[in-house]
């Protein structure tokens, strides 16, 4: 058994939006040092901790935890459309341990994923079936959110669950950094939006396409700053991505739900999927990043990062 890690950011602007040939040149090569410790790492299986954007959960059923033993990808932004492929037995077997170390969790027999979780596998391994896999929705966008220590008992319950396997695992977490895009939220909509959060699945083409071609002009007004939305927070970015580092996981579990969009937009809240991860590694031993990268990108409207890590032998 061995363990490894890669965490990264998505934004559903990359491919749509140019950061300038600077930028991009250097997302581009942090990518290929990513890939690289990839291959030389060879996973028989990847844990993937990603959420959603309302496109595969609603508040019809909202769990604050879900693993698939199916999935498929509903194909948003461009991204493939198509069946991942699960490991559904790696999957029960880890659902199985997360519930008798205590947390609940909810298991999927066709869970819907959107760019959370497909991008992270297009452009790490080139596509998204590519590699077995076991999805881990975290909920990180409908309130109410659970204090953000669960994520972090969670990723270390799913850790120990791989680590039995007795196989070359990749832990992904897929979010964040500091954002605030426009999605829509409950308390306070409009029926109309009210009804596709609440049972919004399997919208038609043109629905899909007027949804995303709002969010992209939001993002545009955003990058020339003609919004009110909030803007990124380096700083923030910096001193969590240090923190994840150091190995010392525990010292956010005192965050109040509030600090992260107070300090860094209403969807930092994706860094659970970050901190899931590195407390799945964490239950290996100590460990080091090896490769990691960060540039703030109004253009995407994402604190962006990218971080690989791996245990340090005894």
């Amino acid at each position: 058994m061995t363990l490894a890690l890669c965490t990264t950011s998505h934004t559903p602007l990359m491919g749509k939006a140019e950061p300038g040939a600077d930028v991009s040149a250097r997302v581009a090569a942090a990518f290929d040092e990513a890939r690289a410790f990839i291959r030389d790492y060879d996973p028989e299986l990847v844990v993937l901790f990603g959420p959603d954007h309302y496109n595969g959960f609603f508040y019809e059923v909202m769990p604050p935890f879900c693993i698939a033993a199916d999935a498929e990808s509903v194909g948003d932004y461009g991204l493939p459309k198509g069946p991942l492929p699960v490991d559904a037995e790696a999957a029960r077997h880890i659902a199985a341990q997360v519930l008798a170390d205590g947390l609940d969790i909810a298991v999927s027999e066709r869970m819907q994923v959107d760019h959370g979780f497909s991008q992270p596998l297009q452009l790490l391994f080139g596509a998204i079936d590519a590699v077995p896999v076991v999805p881990v929705f975290l909920n990180c966008v409908a309130e109410p959110l659970g204090p953000v220590a669960r994520a972090r008992l969670l990723g270390a319950a799913v850790g120990r669950a791989a680590a039995s396997l007795d196989r070359r695992v990749l832990v992904m977490g897929s979010g964040g950094l500091s954002h605030d895009p426009p999605v829509p939220q409950l308390r306070g909509a409009a029926p109309e939006v009210s009804e596709r959060l609440i049972s919004g699945r399997n919208p038609t083409p043109e629905e899909r396409a007027q949804r995303e071609a709002r969010v992209v002009g939001a993002i545009a007004a955003f990058a020339a700053g003609e919004s009110d939305l909030m803007p990124l927070n380096p700083q923030w970015d910096a001193e969590l991505m240090a923190l994840l580092a150091s190995g010392d996981l525990e010292r956010l579990d005192s965050r109040p739900n509030d600090w992260f969009v107070e300090h860094a937009g209403h969807s930092s809240h994706e860094v659970r999927t970050w901190i899931a991860a590195y407390a799945a590694l964490g239950t290996a031993g100590d460990y080091r990043v090896e490769t990691s990268f960060y540039e703030a990108i109004p253009e995407w409207i994402a604190g962006f990062g990218l971080t690989t890590a791996r245990t340090v032998p005894a």
